[in-house]
């Protein structure tokens, strides 16, 4: 949610929340990943009766908040506009998945590093974008047609 969040203040030129010192690490896990280790439990849990466990899903790597926001600017070639504030209350330092478990049992190896990640997720942040803005375009352009009572020629 950070980097959806993160990546549109930057794109925007708005003013990115940067809590801390940008020591903090979080564990980031692309998408696919996760839906991978999901079907993998399903298709576990699929195999026989009165089955069940809990696992963690994750990538088990974290990422520093300076880190993230170094890798958002890279990847978005424009500078992030920091507004600098106090850790929340609360907050932790550190968040991590122990994936030895789903590993272990369910055959789960996330396998979108990183860096690799974020740019498949402004690559569809691009698209999105742009499939958005036509969509706006085209409903503007018709109201402002029917607004005038009629269509286009053509």
């Amino acid at each position: 949610m950070a980097i959806h969040k993160f990546a549109g203040l930057i794109k925007a030129g708005q003013s990115v929340p940067f809590y801390g010192d940008g020591s903090t690490e979080r564990d980031y896990t692309y998408i696919d990943d996760i839906i991978d280790g999901v079907t993998k439990a399903i298709d576990w849990v699929s195999e026989g009766s009165g089955k069940y466990e809990i696992f963690n899903l994750g990538e088990s790597n974290t990422v520093s908040l300076s880190r993230m926001v170094r890798t958002l600017e890279d990847t978005l070639n424009k500078k992030a506009v920091l507004n600098k504030l106090p850790l929340q209350p609360g907050d932790v330092n550190r968040t991590f998945a122990d994936i030895s478990k789903a590993k272990k049992i369910l055959g789960y190896n996330p396998q979108t590093d990183f860096a690799g990640g974020i740019r498949k997720f402004a690559e569809w942040l691009g698209g999105y974008h742009d499939f958005s803005l036509s969509i706006i375009s085209c409903v503007s352009l018709f109201r402002s047609w029917l607004c005038r009572g009629r269509l286009p020629a053509g």
